[in-house]
């Protein structure tokens, strides 16, 4: 027999038995659609985090400032200032292997508003080395510069989110803006931000809906909870050379020392997070396969039952063949045959499922996903293997029939 008989041969057995042949492939369908979707899900979530840490910035070491209870941010500030622009020039004079280090102060203005149009978004108190610290990108203008900062002006920088609403198709540079009482003339607008930039609370903070606005013109005139701690987060740059998780742990025991031994702060290395997140990927890759080998497994023992009914019914057939001179090596392909291509239509339809799969989730729980070549690859590979095993033990089993008790069988 040769392949392209046995082909014809498996194509007309299935088109025959067309409901057992469907509910046969179900169990691959589904394991192949479940690695294929669960991949894409964790791929996603891998380039999320991804893309989160690199704005961290690799080089750098955050400082944040706890959020305490009420009570214990009373009893704090009677021994720690908080994080403050002390802390910033103790750790540029004193900490080893920093490049730069700069402040941020955020607010939650109560309104935001320009001539004729209001919305909503969050204030940043920066200086003039937030753009370096973050790589931000400007679409027009400039950023905050030292003598801004130095001469506590009331200028600001906004996110593209943000100018749309406000000035919407008009020129923004040189407009002004109010952000609660304080009105700010507008001196650069930033490039539009990736999704995961715009959404939500990033480390830099959320950069479509953001003003920034000098860090002293933020403090003097800003209202805030007077207990608050001055500054929210210091970026600390690393140079090159040095290790960022050693140079946390100095960072950490100066800020101890200057803060009376008070836990109002704490201390992010992007590059441990880095680690954690693959060792996280690393860990779901391994529960994800493991579920959607369950399924392919119980696809694999459906494959085999179906063929060694098929034997059964066939075994008449399988005598005739081999009365007319069919080798038992010309048996074993047609069943095998048979079983790859069960296999290999239930591992097709599986990749359509996991595709609609993931771009489901994509559309509806708006989490991105990424279906990547490797993973179709993998799955249709381990389906195609699961059922060509499957089919082994069915087709050796055919081939073993006698011919003449073949022929006898009713």
């Amino acid at each position: 027999m040769s392949w392209g008989e046995a082909f014809r041969s498996a194509r007309d057995s299935l088109a025959t038995r067309k409901l057992r042949a469907g509910l046969t492939m179900l169990g691959v369908m589904f394991g192949v659609g479940a690695v294929i979707g669960m991949l894409a899900i964790g791929a996603g979530a891998a380039a999320q985090a991804q893309d989160l840490i690199d704005r961290l910035g690799m080089r750098n070491v955050l400082v944040r400032a706890r959020q305490l209870r009420p009570d214990d941010l009373r009893e704090a500030r009677k021994k720690s200032l908080g994080l403050s622009l002390r802390d910033v020039q103790a750790i540029e004079e004193a900490v080893p292997g920093v490049a730069m280090v700069g402040p941020r102060l955020k607010v939650e203005p109560w309104r935001i508003q320009a001539a004729g149009a209001k919305t909503e978004g969050t204030a940043y108190g920066v200086s003039h080395k937030h753009q370096s610290l973050l790589s931000l990108s400007l679409a027009e203008g400039r950023f905050i510069d030292r003598q801004d900062d130095r001469a506590h002006a009331q200028v600001c920088v906004v996110g593209a989110g943000l100018r749309r609403d406000l000035f919407v198709l008009g020129p923004a540079l040189g407009r002004r803006l109010k952000v609660n009482d304080l009105w700010c003339e507008v001196v650069g607008v930033l490039a539009p931000a990736g999704q995961a930039a715009s959404d939500g609370e990033s480390p830099g903070g959320s950069l479509d809906r953001a003003v920034f606005l000098p860090i002293n013109t933020v403090t003097r005139k800003l209202e805030r909870d007077p207990l608050a701690s001055p500054l929210d987060e210091v970026i600390v740059r690393l140079t090159d050379k040095a290790d960022s998780r050693q140079t946390a742990a100095v960072v950490k025991s100066l800020l101890d020392k200057l803060h009376g031994g008070i836990d109002d702060y704490e201390t992010v290395v992007p590059e441990a997070l880095l680690d954690q997140s693959r060792q996280t990927q690393r860990l779901f890759n391994i529960v994800m396969g493991c579920i959607a080998g369950i399924s392919l497994l119980v696809g694999g023992i459906g494959i085999m039952n179906i063929m060694l009914a098929s034997v059964l019914e066939r075994t008449r057939e399988i005598g005739v063949r081999r009365a007319i001179g069919a080798a038992r090596g010309d048996v074993v392909l047609q069943f095998l045959v048979e079983a790859f291509t069960l296999s290999a239509i239930g591992g097709l339809l599986g990749v359509a499922i996991g595709v609609a799969l993931a771009k489901s989730v994509a559309l509806y729980a708006a989490w991105p996903t990424i279906v990547t070549p490797a993973s179709i690859v993998i799955s249709l590979a381990v389906s195609v293997a699961v059922g060509l095993l499957s089919g082994l033990y069915p087709a050796l089993r055919a081939a073993r029939v006698p011919p003449i008790e073949a022929l006898r069988y009713e």
